[in-house]
């Protein structure tokens, strides 16, 4: 089973739902370290200041933002730091749209949302409530210092997050400068009807295990034939890991009737640096 990398609850009006979040992917590309070939050592990455190509300590190291082509505004960590969202813990809920209307080139990252502490119950309901009214819920959520847009729906029993990107990191169809061979192309009805016969005689259904990624199937049957014939050096590597808060759940009925009671408009979105 799947640890959790979060833990904390989906606010939905008065109402908190404990929840855990879990993977929904994982990166599967293949992993090359560097080594130095004399002793099989990791070799790191220098610190080089790229005008004189000399090393430099980490002391004299800032951090900019350019502001015009070759100017640069400093920023400190102190001011960084007060600029990052709070982490809250809190999937916050702040308004519900129709299923199919977010552009599918505003999806990033997807989550499995899992109850947690006792909260099988309003869990369920909002999953429900979710499929019967074909909506999904809008949501803010702090991820690793960083405050995220999300959606939340349903799949079969379960909750899915999926992270979305910020309006001003999708690029609009406009900059694609489609001429009017595209935009206005009047298309043959026989090539069309021969284009459709295609389709369907290339058609099937979507089998997962019918799909590979032929480059690193390759590289991974020789890591394990050389690994066989004993062509393998030891690499020393570390590691940590962090556990997270989780959060309570009170009423369903009563916070439910004081959601409704009062009401409020829903919250708008805003970008954290």
């Amino acid at each position: 089973m799947a640890r959790a990398i979060w833990k904390g609850a989906i606010s939905f009006g008065l109402v908190h739902i404990p929840v855990a979040l879990n993977t929904a992917v994982r990166t599967e590309r293949v992993d090359f370290d560097w080594l130095d070939k004399r002793s099989m050592e990791p070799v790191g990455y220098k610190r080089v200041n790229k005008v004189t190509g000399k090393e430099i300590d980490k002391d004299n190291i800032v951090k900019g933002v350019e502001f015009e082509k070759g100017r640069y505004v400093v920023i400190s960590e102190e001011e960084i730091r007060k600029a990052r969202p709070e982490a809250t813990q809190t999937i916050d809920i702040f308004s519900f749209v129709e299923a199919g209307e977010i552009p599918l080139q505003y999806f990033d990252t997807p989550y499995y949302l899992t109850p947690d502490r006792r909260g099988g119950k309003v869990y369920a309901l909002l999953r429900e409530t979710l499929a019967k009214t074909a909506k999904v819920a809008l949501a803010t959520v702090v991820l690793h210092t960083r405050q995220h847009l999300a959606l939340l729906r349903p799949l079969d029993d379960a909750l899915v997050m999926i992270t979305l990107r910020w309006p001003e990191e999708v690029r609009g169809l406009e900059t694609l400068e489609l001429d009017s061979s595209v935009t206005e192309a009047k298309v043959d009805k026989r090539e069309l009807d021969m284009a459709k016969r295609l389709v369907e005689d290339m058609s099937g259904s979507w089998e997962p295990k019918d799909y590979r990624d032929a480059f690193r199937q390759t590289i991974m049957d020789l890591v394990e034939e050389k690994a066989r014939k004993g062509k393998i050096s030891t690499v020393e590597k570390g590691g940590s890991a962090e556990a997270e808060k989780g959060a309570d759940i009170i009423d369903l009925t009563e916070l439910l009737k004081r959601s409704l009671g009062g009401k409020k408009p829903a919250k708008k979105t805003r970008k954290a640096s």
